[in-house]
């Protein structure tokens, strides 16, 4: 699975041609045509990359910079897509914090070519799953939830893991069981995996009673729901 890749311009064609053709790379992509929709989307997916259009609505891509900057997520990239020209901009837009920066009009295909460079440069540090602002980070060990760390434990990691892994997927008792315990599955109760749902479900869900991320599947098990 690509990186989630979120674009930032109040161009509608622009903002469409880009989400085209990072999607048929295999890109995830969610879009803000303003300042306010890409901090709500920035919460949201926690994207791995951001294309960053500067002259923006309500917020300015450069503010919009500092702030992506400012929410302890030193590993997403920026690339700032902008007709400002100059050198002093370019400059400018790299002392705020872009790892990129291009110039209006671009071509869709060297902004991919551009996209990978930088991702082959920081996204080892930007491996996640995200689903509704939960974020699961395989190789750091972190789970967040709308930007605030969760302290799981060890098999309530590998618990969540598994289930954003197999979205949308009835995941049997016996199936996560296998998956926390490989080596002592035929010792472990449904009761124990059961367990884990609870105390996971404390932690992830707004409501643990009335879950809407781990469902119960009656007779089947459990479905991790991915919207």
């Amino acid at each position: 699975m690509k990186p989630t890749v979120l674009v930032v311009e109040d161009d509608p064609m622009i903002r469409e041609l880009v989400s085209i053709y990072m999607r048929k790379e295999g890109y995830e992509v969610k879009a803000a045509a303003d300042g306010e929709e890409a901090k709500e989307a920035f919460l949201a997916f926690q994207p791995c990359l951001v294309i960053l259009d500067l002259m923006l609505p309500k917020i300015s891509g450069e503010e919009l910079c500092g702030w992506f900057r400012s929410q302890k997520r030193n590993e997403v990239s920026i690339i700032m897509l902008s007709a400002k020209a100059k050198t002093s901009d370019r400059i400018n837009g790299l002392k705020m914090g872009a790892d990129d920066y291009m110039i209006k009009p671009f071509d869709p295909d060297e902004l991919v070519a551009h996209v990978e460079a930088v991702l082959r440069r920081s996204g080892q540090f930007c491996q996640k799953i995200t689903c509704a602002g939960l974020s699961i980070m395989p190789r750091k060990g972190e789970v967040e939830l709308y930007g605030k760390t969760l302290p799981l434990t060890k098999h309530e990691f590998n618990l969540l893991f598994h289930f954003m892994d197999n979205p949308n997927m009835v995941l049997s008792r016996e199936d996560l069981i296998h998956q926390l315990y490989p080596y002592n599955d035929k010792m472990v109760l449904d009761r124990t995996i059961d367990a884990h749902i609870k105390n996971l479900r404390e932690k992830i869900e707004d409501e643990p009673s009335s879950p809407k991320r781990i469902l119960t599947v009656r007779g089947m098990g459990y479905k991790f729901i991915h919207v």
